[in-house]
């Protein structure tokens, strides 16, 4: 009988178990909305498995029957979403895999992107801008407004996904003291096997450390929410991409707390120190709806890559992209500037409502025609031209709150326009790309403003790949040169504290690179190389706050070198990214020569449940000329020679995977007081505090 009993209790145990982990894929920069890739392998990664590789319809086929045959047994999971992005539909339909992973997890600010950091006022939602040198390789009109740009939704920034389940991620950050909290929701699925339609909502709130008294206007408050549409039609010929964003960005602009050395004199209290500007504000708010159609003339080939991802590549295709983008930007003070932030004021001494007010609709045309050759394996000996046409109109306009009489002879203050204009443009577009082999690969790039406005932009660029095998990487050669019409703000720009009325010739930039990335080492080098002539940039007198436009008239040599490196030993991993930049202008492009960013960590399996990761990151920059920032502008600009002494900000996190949750544990800038009681990386604008966060993300499949 007892043996009787123990067979009976091993068969209980067999059938009243069941596990069901998402496959874990690590970061990649083919990735939708990621960044990039150090290759490691995940502990619960299962893509290693042997057996038959399957295209994407194919599995989505299998757990179709599946759950046909088994409605009780089946449990869904990532593995029932592939998801892409429009980049990745331009030449033909790419589709990936889930991405569930941990890495970069605790890296969740836009500011604090490990090779793309920023520099910023203080906390997350005020203005900022690149660290590095990253400069812009776009042509055409364009305001010249960047400094909220991290926290934008996009149309080039959303998702498409092909879901056999509805699926739905809800995702938390937020510190203690409740300085910032960010919330998120992602919900998509398929109406039916062709159709998918979805919604992202994001909401992000933050406040400051200094002159805090629970007044609205000084606190961060983004909205961005979207809606998008994705259909392919049985026969893979005819897409529908679609998308309606709508962003609502307001970020405080203090001017700075008056205590210019708040490191070294301390507070008793940050939130009692005051600030220059006590309620002035950046508001950013309008919609934009994006809709590309695309159709595939002629035979269809298909390419099953593996490792999740399937590819349907076309021998002709025709495009039409629809784009209409409405953004009103506006500056809001109230009260008298007591402390002297503004140079001047040309409208009212204590009141500001400056506004412009831009609308954008862009039609565009493209063939793309194919000719390659029947390989299985790899696409070999394919030969691609793009030919295309593309309309920008563009219409604007410029208010500025003043005092006139009313018809009754009494003192009003009303909107007043104090520009306005419409014009458009026409870029003609051709790209010729030749792939030799799966191992060579040749491309070039042409973009021409020939008619409106900004006739004389453009942009060429050619890039050649080599590839070896998979242990010897692949080399990028590219090379392009660029000239940009300048900026609104540069040239015509009216408001109640800056008025400019200039002419400038276009910027130039020609560039090359060199670019070895080796995936089985986990290694990638880049050397760039820039030539800039005609250089525009905001400046002041020496001392002054009176920034304006200006143009240099010398060139600008620039040398970029950038290396990552990821090395794994047993269950410990080291992540490096470094940059080195040297130029002949330093007090004018105002950027570091050094900057790295190092995270280690170690994966460990706790509770027998938790799959997680222990470590800490650091990043550290040399000592550079610091930037100033001009409230009621938008713009950083090389104001007084001010340098800070730069040190190591450490931060210790641990993150793990239970299941369809992902959490993290931070505690942020760890280290302040060892080196220095806070750091600046904006002339007057004191970073944050050492702090406990926390994040967690949450995945529904049903």
């Amino acid at each position: 009988m007892p043996d009787k009993l123990k067979y009976i209790l091993l068969l209980l145990i067999c059938v009243c178990t069941q596990a069901a982990f998402a496959q874990i894929r690590r970061g990649n920069q083919n990735y939708p909305g990621q960044q990039q890739s150090d290759g490691q392998t995940n502990l619960r990664d299962t893509s290693t498995r042997g057996g038959k590789i399957l295209t994407t319809d194919q599995q989505l086929d299998s757990l179709r029957k599946k759950q046909e045959r088994k409605k009780d047994s089946v449990v869904f999971n990532s593995n029932f979403i592939r998801v892409t992005s429009e980049r990745f539909l331009r030449d033909s339909t790419v589709l990936f895999a889930l991405d569930t992973a941990l890495y970069n997890y605790e890296n969740y600010s836009p500011l604090l992107q490990p090779r793309s950091p920023k520099i910023s006022l203080g906390n997350t939602g005020l203005s900022a801008r690149s660290l590095l040198f990253e400069p812009s390789r776009t042509i055409g009109f364009e305001t010249g407004l960047h400094e909220l740009d991290p926290y934008m939704l996009r149309p080039e920034n959303i998702n498409y996904y092909r879901a056999r389940v509805a699926y739905t991620q809800l995702y938390l950050v937020g510190y203690t003291g409740v300085k910032e909290q960010i919330f998120k929701i992602l919900h998509t699925q398929n109406v039916n096997p062709q159709l998918n339609v979805g919604f992202n909502l994001n909401f992000t709130g933050s406040r400051g450390y200094y002159a805090y008294s629970n007044v609205l206007a000084q606190n961060v408050s983004d909205v961005n929410a979207a809606a998008f549409v994705w259909y392919e039609s049985k026969s893979k010929r005819y897409n529908l991409l679609s998308n309606l964003i709508y962003n609502n960005l307001k970020a405080p602009v203090t001017g700075s707390i008056l205590n210019d050395s708040i490191f070294v004199t301390g507070s008793i209290d940050k939130s009692s120190e005051p600030v220059r500007l006590q309620s002035a504000f950046e508001n950013w708010k309008g919609g934009s709806f994006y809709l590309k159609q695309f159709y595939y003339i002629g035979h269809i080939d298909s390419v099953s890559t593996g490792k999740g991802k399937a590819s349907i590549l076309p021998t002709q295709r025709v495009a039409f992209t629809f784009r209409y983008d409405a953004t009103k930007y506006e500056f809001l003070q109230n009260g008298a500037d007591q402390y002297n932030v503004f140079p001047d004021y040309y409208y009212g001494s204590n009141r500001s409502r400056d506004s412009l007010s831009v609308t954008h609709l862009q039609n565009d045309f493209s063939y793309s025609f194919y000719l390659r050759s029947k390989s299985e394996k790899a696409v070999k000996n394919e030969l691609k031209l793009d030919v295309g046409l593309t309309q920008d109109i563009f219409s604007y306009g410029q208010f500025v709150s003043d005092t006139t009489l009313n018809q009754y002879g009494a003192k009003v203050v009303l909107p007043n326009r104090v520009q306005k204009n419409s014009f458009q443009d026409l870029t003609a577009k051709g790209k010729l790309s030749y792939k030799l082999s799966d191992r060579a690969f040749l491309e070039a790039n042409v973009q021409q403003v020939f008619q409106g406005r900004d006739f004389g932009d453009f942009l060429y660029d050619a890039k050649v790949t080599l590839a070896g095998n998979n242990k010897a990487g692949k080399i990028i050669l590219e090379g392009y040169s660029q000239s940009s019409s300048a900026p609104l703000v540069y040239t015509s720009w009216i408001s109640n504290h800056f008025i400019f009325h200039n002419k400038f010739s276009n910027q130039k930039t020609n560039s090359v690179s060199f670019n070895y990335v080796n995936a089985p080492l986990k290694f990638d080098f880049k050397a760039e190389y820039f030539l800039i002539s005609d250089y525009l940039y905001f400046t002041a007198q020496n001392n002054g706050i009176d920034a304006h436009p200006a143009q240099l008239n010398s060139s600008i040599n620039m040398i970029k070198l950038s290396v990552g490196k990821s090395i794994a030993w047993r269950r410990w991993h080291f992540d490096t990214y470094l940059v080195y930049q040297k130029t002949d202008y330093e007090k004018t492009l105002r950027t570091p020569q050094f900057y790295n960013y190092t995270s280690i960590y170690y994966k460990a399996l706790l509770f027998k449940v938790l799959y997680s990761n222990i470590g800490m990151d650091v990043r550290y920059n040399t000592s550079y000329t610091a930037p100033s920032y001009a409230p009621g502008l938008g713009q950083f600009y090389n104001g007084a020679n001010v340098s800070f002494s730069s040190y190591p900000v450490a931060t210790i996190f641990l993150k793990a995977t239970l299941q369809r949750t992902n959490l993290f544990v931070m505690y942020d800038y760890a280290n302040q007081g060892l080196f220095s009681k806070g750091y600046y990386t904006v002339n007057r604008y004191p970073q944050q505090d050492h702090m406990l966060k926390i994040g967690i993300s949450w995945a529904f499949y049903n």
